[in-house]
């Protein structure tokens, strides 16, 4: 890993080992990995029950009835739940728009749709009381697609709706629109000596966290609930939760429990109230697992897509123009779907200055599964279409793709297509050339002394071929991610840190509601606080709603978000800590009074290094508890009709150089190195941040050549709701991932630093599609690449 640094600074300057830029090791780690770690999946109470839902088996039609008569009289059935059983008039929830019903209710609008629940003494009553349950149905016609979506006499799929976005969209089954116009697109295609035009689709991409979705509700003695869950906002779960139960938020009492994974697949609820309204009803505590099949049903996926794109560039490669049409798939219900379509449009034509724009944004309803947040969040599908477009367009004009895209990349002043000024560094030209300069792999590494490595080659184990017809490509891309919520959100962080003296040494102990879902927060927040307060031992509480919001793990905003909230409440309660040294000390030094102090290795120092006391000694017996809220700069909403506005408080920036081998008999691929170079602003915990681009990337690789939800066009139900037939990379598929790590540091952001974990999830997808186009000649607008698109028919 190479890192090129430039000077950053904390609040103050540290040397307190475990602190802000040492790769210190992650306190779940060796649990994980040993298999110890507990996860929500694993929890556990004596006397609970289990909970089991009962899913549509068909994606649109009448609910005529159901019978629960059978499932109720089953041995060990403490409880069948349908919507005519929910306690308040409150029965839809959401993260913006409450279109989503606890239970089904008239009608199931998407395969797989809650219609009711069970409890029961065990797992398998449970599962076997619910198939006891006969719903009978009247099929509806289907929207699968937006010609059935948006044709005159299109069946809606929510009738009636109220939402605010209604007002602004051309059709009900619109979920939302953001155009975004700047200059003059038509006049700026006349100087245009190139016009290049693409159509592309992007499949939908499922998170494929290896934990599924599981939790524990135990029902309380003050009529309230504590819920033991695995998510990725607590609040929010909570917000939602508490109208459903008829409860005050205060009675809804959430623990955060080991997470396997989210990738914006833990924003919506999934069994949150389910196992709630169990709880309650039975009096008993109820735990849902749910299995994997069940987990392909229970959360959102990643927004399938169709794109139009046309570019337009003059001879010296300068590019005039862009025209775009994004087309998202939002699924039945609306999810994040409106926010999706603010960042697809807004990023829709990539790291590159053009001064002349024309782009439609838009998300459908339709009985296709709920889509939502994944990592990339709208810019991961046009990222897609707008670098093969860049492709495309260089070899119009005979130019390197590397170079075309290093004369029109972006640079820090740069204004996006909303107006908003790039007001940090944003090393695009950088990133390109840093890996487009690595030495490439050697070819035919799969040849030994004994005769081929397979595992080399593509199909692997397989033992597809020992070299014959397998051909090399090369490929390139870069993408551009936003930070952090956007669009005017009200977007901010809680943390509480207490400094006290236990066993004769100082200690602190950070509180805050972060989700910990693999990311490595809680390594990020003990770092803080060593560098912050001096101290080596730091505490950090389980997340839970005891303490204000931390806001979702998402967005790439942990770090920024809750880390600049501990910082800053570090800050706060370190001067306490000092004017309380002040007041017990000040007359014994003149630096008290007159020097600027610091906390280090478990003293107040001067800034020229002299030790004025301990902490503990400071301290004694008085305890200094804070809690304190950090916000960003102000975003604006987009303009409804034009798209202007600040609507993003940081941009990240990663390239990818993609390698790959391809053995055009059978349309196998082997990813032999996928090179990265993401500029990170300032690197807190370095090996987790290499850990971070690495993940990206690896999911990048996936929609690229496996991974896709495939939906019946014809009725809508998902063919492949296992990973038996819904692909992810294993360790077989991955290649060697070299990162180069720049942080040029936004001086925005505490300590400089940029969200990590999303935008290698943009570039490796179009940088290896891009190597098999080289490798193959074949156009391939779409994703994933599936065998049959290399061999034909």
């Amino acid at each position: 890993m190479g890192i090129t640094r430039t000077p950053t600074s904390l609040t103050q300057s540290s040397t307190t080992k475990g602190g802000i830029g040492e790769s210190t090791l992650r306190p779940d780690g060796v649990l994980k990995v040993t298999g110890e770690f507990a996860y929500s999946s694993d929890l556990w109470h004596e006397d609970m029950l289990w909970g089991h839902t009962l899913r549509s088996t068909v994606a649109h039609a009448v609910i005529v009835s159901i019978d629960t008569r059978e499932a109720l009289a089953t041995p060990g059935v403490h409880a069948v739940l349908t919507y005519d059983d929910l306690p308040t008039e409150v029965r839809h929830y959401g993260l913006e728009i409450r279109d989503t019903p606890v239970l089904a209710h008239g009608k199931v609008r998407h395969h797989g749709e809650p219609v009711a629940l069970v409890a029961a003494d065990h797992p398998e009553t449970a599962r076997r009381a619910a198939a006891k349950i006969r719903v009978e149905y009247e099929p509806l016609p289907v929207v699968t697609d937006e010609d059935s979506a948006t044709a005159a006499d299109a069946v809606l799929v929510h009738e009636g709706r109220e939402d605010h976005h209604i007002g602004h969209v051309p059709h009900p089954n619109i979920v939302h629109r953001q155009p975004i116009v700047r200059g003059d697109a038509a006049r700026a295609a006349e100087r245009a000596d190139v016009v290049v035009s693409g159509d592309y689709v992007f499949g939908m991409q499922d998170q494929a966290f290896l934990g599924p979705e599981s939790g524990l509700a135990v029902p309380a003695e003050d009529g309230g609930v504590d819920l033991y869950v695995a998510t990725q906002w607590l609040h929010s779960d909570l917000r939602q939760i508490a109208p459903v139960l008829g409860l005050p938020e205060r009675k809804v009492r959430m623990t955060l429990s080991g997470v396997g994974g989210a990738f914006g697949g833990r924003e919506d609820l999934s069994m949150q109230i389910h196992g709630c309204l169990l709880a309650m009803r039975t009096g008993k505590p109820v735990k849902i697992v749910y299995n994997r099949f069940e987990s392909f049903f229970g959360h959102v996926h990643r927004h399938p897509a169709r794109l139009h794109y046309e570019h337009g560039a003059t001879r010296d490669g300068k590019l005039t123009h862009v025209r775009c049409r994004i087309v998202l798939d939002g699924g039945a219900y609306a999810s994040a779907s409106p926010a999706v379509v603010g960042n697809a449009a807004s990023l829709s034509i990539g790291p590159y200055v053009v001064d002349d724009v024309d782009i439609e944004a838009l998300a459908l309803y339709s009985n296709n599964p709920p889509c939502g947040a994944m990592r990339g969040f709208g810019a991961v599908q046009a990222c897609f279409a707008y670098e093969a477009q860049m492709d495309r367009v260089a070899a119009a004009l005979g130019m390197d793709p590397v170079e075309f895209r290093q004369i029109n990349a972006m640079e820090q002043g740069a204004v996006m297509p909303t107006g908003q000024l790039v007001d940090s560094p944003a090393p695009v030209a950088e990133l390109l050339r840093r890996v487009k300069s690595r030495p490439l792999p050697p070819e035919r590494q799969w040849e030994t002394t004994e005769g081929a490595d397979v595992r080399a080659l593509p199909g692997g184990l397989s033992n597809t071929t020992h070299g014959e017809g397998v051909v090399r490509g090369v490929g390139y891309a870069v993408g551009i991610k936003n930070i952090g919520f956007s669009e005017g959100f009200d977007d901010y962080s809680t943390a509480r840190v207490r400094m006290q003296v236990i066993n004769g040494e100082p200690v602190a102990t950070v509180h805050t509601a972060m989700a910990e879902v693999g990311q490595g927060g809680v390594t990020v927040h003990a770092q803080i606080a060593r560098s912050e307060l001096g101290v080596t031992q730091v505490t950090i509480q389980p997340a839970d709603t005891r303490v204000g919001s931390a806001g979702s793990t998402s967005a790439s905003r942990q770090t920024y978000m809750t880390g600049g909230a501990v910082k800053n409440t570090c800050e706060a309660v370190r001067e306490k800590v000092l004017d309380l040294g002040r007041r017990r000390f000040g007359t014994h030094h003149p630096a008290w009074a007159t020097a600027e102090l610091l906390l280090e290795d478990g003293k107040v120092v001067t800034d020229g290094g002299e030790a004025l006391a301990g902490i503990a000694e400071v301290l004694q017996d008085e305890v200094v508890d804070l809690e304190l809220e950090f916000r960003h700069r102000p975003t604006q909403a987009f303009d409804l009709r034009t798209g202007q506005g600040n609507g993003h408080v940081q941009y990240s920036f990663a390239a990818h150089r993609a390698v790959v081998e391809v053995d055009t008999e059978f349309g196998l691929v082997k990813v032999v190195e996928l090179a990265c170079a993401q500029d990170v602003g300032k690197a807190i915990n370095p090996l987790s941040v290499v850990g971070q681009i690495q993940g990206g990337t690896a999911q990048g690789l996936g929609v690229a050549v496996m991974e896709e939800i495939v939906v019946d066009p014809k009725t809508a139900l998902v063919r492949n709701p296992s990973f038996t037939d819904y692909l992810i990379p294993t360790i077989l598929d991955m290649p060697t991932i070299p990162v180069d790590v720049l942080e040029l540091a936004d001086e925005h952001a505490p300590y400089g630093l940029r969200g990590v974990g999303e935008a290698p999830t943009l570039s490796s997808t179009p940088a290896v599609l891009a190597a098999i186009r080289q490798a193959t000649g074949l156009e391939l607008n779409r994703t994933p690449v599936r065998p049959e698109h290399l061999t034909g028919p």
